[in-house]
């Protein structure tokens, strides 16, 4: 059973500070129509949420449907909220952010929306899992998802006869193999802190519990304790890139594998169109990362990467429901599937990007697990935390400040789970 709800306004004030002044765009049309204003934080889609906002206006009589696409939608989203001036839906992926417009009531109850019918369980699990302590309801519609692993040239990987790894002791020796032809195994673009967090993602998901952060926080265990073979694994795989990884940005790293400057890439499906921007015609494939020595402890990376959310103050859910119909309408996400190689949070016949065939199994399986980092907070800026630890490789230096700053963070965090714990007996 779920508990009641439970608001840590102390936290969310927090969260939600900042100063942009943003004029909502909804409510100018005096038409009659019901106004219905989404504001979606995937600048990158704005040319697929501007057809999508024409074609359902020219379709729907009683609703007019305007969709937004900021280049900073979070810091306008939490600016709004202060202001208590809400769009009707809030498109946002499945990370902290999320957890802490559950934790404040901002979000309203969908469990009654009859598409969740037709959403693939897993992605469910996950908005569930990254609830700060259970509630009532269901908050989110996952929408498309993407997923972390390993790209590869399919193209050298045929002509060097090269299999595709099981577990860590394969992918090491295959990694030998490729350096042994004169082939750079990897490439890296850790300039940018933020890339840092790909290979830590998906081999996490492999070593480490998937509630490792909520475990933490309940007092059970350390990230001394679960991240520890993580970190160790993490500089072996360093040795298999380039000899200055910190010297190169995230399109830097994209632009050398395009050019078959390495055989694989450590990074999420997002990066496959900055990839064939560069070279078109390359032959891309992806694989799970295979960081437990036994095949059968390696879980696919995969998160939430675009879900709506109808906020609790949405004026007509029946309206904001039937734009949810609209967006999830099988030619319309279909679309969004190709334009952002995408992996569709419904369940149903689509065509998935052939970069992702190596993947296709274990998301049609469920056999998948959500980005350790979307329990992390920004302000404790772990990209930088592990570009740090990839410089000096001090393994215990890294982990012991890992969790001190975890503790520093997260206290209103901790606390708050404490509570609800004694609250339920535990």
């Amino acid at each position: 059973m779920k508990g009641k709800r439970v608001k840590c306004f102390g936290m969310i004030a927090c969260c939600l500070t900042g100063a942009l002044s943003f004029a909502g765009c909804g409510n100018s049309a005096d038409d009659g129509k019901i106004q219905i204003e989404i504001v979606q934080y995937k600048p990158e889609a704005a040319n697929y949420f501007t057809m999508v906002e024409e074609e359902f206006n020219a379709t729907h009589d009683n609703i007019h449907l305007t969709i937004s696409s900021p280049n900073d939608a979070m810091t306008i989203l939490r600016t709004r909220f202060i202001r208590e001036d809400y769009p009707d839906i809030i498109g946002i992926g499945g990370d902290i952010n999320y957890s802490y417009f559950v934790d404040a009531g901002i979000l309203a109850d969908v469990s009654d929306y009859p598409g969740l019918a037709d959403i693939n369980p897993a992605y469910l699990e996950i908005d569930e899992a990254l609830e700060l302590v259970p509630m009532d309801g269901t908050f989110a519609v996952p929408y498309v998802a993407n997923a972390a692993g390993i790209l590869y040239n399919r193209d050298m990987f045929e002509e060097h006869g090269w299999e595709i790894p099981t577990n860590w002791q394969e992918l090491m020796a295959l990694c030998d193999q490729i350096e042994g032809e004169g082939i750079l195994p990897f490439y890296f673009g850790f300039k940018d802190t933020w890339t840092c967090l790909a290979p830590w993602n998906a081999m996490a998901v492999d070593l480490a519990p998937a509630d490792t952060a909520k475990q933490v926080n309940r007092g059970e265990t350390t990230f001394s304790t679960e991240y520890r073979e993580v970190s160790e694994k993490y500089l072996e795989l360093l040795k298999y890139g380039p000899d200055d990884p910190f010297a190169y940005n995230y399109n830097d790293a994209c632009t050398a594998f395009a050019r078959g400057e390495s055989a694989m890439y450590t990074i999420g499906s997002y990066a496959v169109p900055q990839i064939l921007s560069v070279n078109p015609e390359m032959n891309v494939d992806s694989f799970m990362m295979p960081a437990n020595d036994n095949a059968e402890g390696n879980i696919l990376n995969s998160g939430i990467d675009l879900q709506f959310c109808v906020t609790a103050d949405c004026k007509n859910k029946e309206a904001a429901y039937e734009v949810l119909d609209f967006l999830l309408a099988q030619e319309n996400l279909q679309k969004y599937i190709d334009a952002q190689t995408a992996i569709p949070c419904k369940t149903g016949d689509f065509t998935l990007p052939s970069m992702l065939d190596g993947m296709t199994e274990d998301i049609a399986a469920g056999n998948m697990t959500d980005y350790q980092d979307h329990y992390y907070p920004s302000e404790m800026a772990v990209d930088a935390q592990i570009q740090t630890f990839l410089i000096e490789q001090d393994v215990d230096a890294f982990l012991q400040k890992f969790d001190t700053d975890w503790q520093r963070y997260n206290r209103d965090i901790i606390r708050m789970v404490q509570e609800y714990e004694a609250s339920q007996g535990k």
